[in-house]
């Protein structure tokens, strides 16, 4: 007799549950912010957040934990301040590097 396999059952993709260690973080954000899509920075902001936790986050950034996903929502035109309270709440820093020109030619 045959048995029949219960079809897989597949669960969405969800980085937060990934980033679990400042290195998996760090890399993380570097790629996104590699992007340049504030779209994209939102999201991984919020995947971060969620990772470490939303509400210390929003604690650690002065914000109300409504306030702190209504600023990652997708779409969301967050104030630069906001960003960068959230940013370093995460415990994060963003940093500038030049960008090569003579490839560009």
């Amino acid at each position: 007799m045959t048995k029949t396999k219960a079809p897989l059952q597949l669960v969405p993709f969800d980085a937060a549950r990934y980033l679990d260690n400042d290195e998996a973080i760090a890399e993380y954000m570097t790629i996104v912010l590699e992007a340049n899509d504030p779209d994209l920075l939102l999201l991984a902001l919020s995947d971060v957040a969620r990772a470490k936790g939303m509400a210390q986050v929003a604690k650690d950034a002065g914000l109300g934990r409504e306030s702190l996903y209504k600023a990652l929502a997708p779409g969301a035109k967050p104030r630069f301040e906001t960003v960068m309270k959230v940013v370093s709440a995460l415990g994060l820093q963003l940093h500038a590097t030049p960008v090569d020109t003579r490839s560009a030619a």
